[in-house]
């Protein structure tokens, strides 16, 4: 039935090409679309680490610093386990970066905790005496941007059904209330743990500097 397809050679090409594709597809698509799901047990990123994922896109971190840990034994034995896709689920954009003056940041809340990035943030020599990294002093007085980084969740779970749950809701009101009873004692944890009464007593008059958020959202990347 097929003879005139053998005889001739283009053809014939054409025709194993189009048929080892689509069998290509079919095999390599659904696992592309397995592996972009969350992975078990991830949740969302809280508004206070939304808030510090915008400190470090604002203070430009991830000019030194990739989240992306490749399939390769010099890496994974530096930093850890290799990143997974269905790991960046919740990632709005992704922060992979592409250069490494510092190192690599995708586990790091695996093995440094809130003082430690206290201390690095605000003298980075009095922890990695050769660093070349710069202070950043600015984000213990500076306020995080809460207000936005909360609409940020309720248009993640609005447009893209981010599974947040009923105490992210639009309005003035659910905002103040999200804050009160659940972001202020999730910054007020960090603070403590960073051991800073001054941050502390910010927290405790009810403002969050940047580097309190910048810290909970170093600490969700494991």
């Amino acid at each position: 039935m097929f003879h005139w397809l053998e005889k001739n050679p283009f053809l014939f090409s054409v025709g194993v090409f189009i048929v080892i594709a689509f069998a290509g597809l079919i095999e390599i698509l659904p696992n592309f679309a397995e592996a972009a799901r969350p992975i078990k047990g991830l949740k969302p990123y809280t508004v206070l680490q939304l808030a510090g994922k915008e400190v470090y896109k604002k203070d430009n971190c991830i000019a030194c610093h990739s989240q992306l840990i490749r399939p390769f034994k010099a890496e994974t034995d530096r930093y850890g386990q290799y990143s997974l896709s269905g790991e960046y689920a919740y990632d709005r954009p992704f922060l992979w970066g592409s250069k490494r003056t510092g190192p690599d940041l995708h586990r790091v809340g695996n093995y440094r905790t809130p003082d430690w990035h206290a201390n690095h943030m605000w003298n980075p020599k009095s922890v990695v005496p050769d660093s070349i990294m710069p202070a950043y002093k600015h984000q213990f007085k500076n306020i995080a941007d809460t207000e936005t980084a909360y609409a940020e969740a309720v248009t993640v779970k609005k447009v893209f059904n981010t599974p947040y749950g009923p105490e992210i809701a639009p309005g003035k009101a659910a905002y103040e209330k999200y804050y009160k009873s659940i972001l202020l004692p999730e910054a007020m944890k960090i603070a403590k743990a960073m051991k800073n009464k001054d941050v502390e007593a910010m927290v405790k008059q009810g403002k969050v500097p940047e580097i309190v958020a910048l810290i909970a959202y170093l600490e969700k990347l494991k």
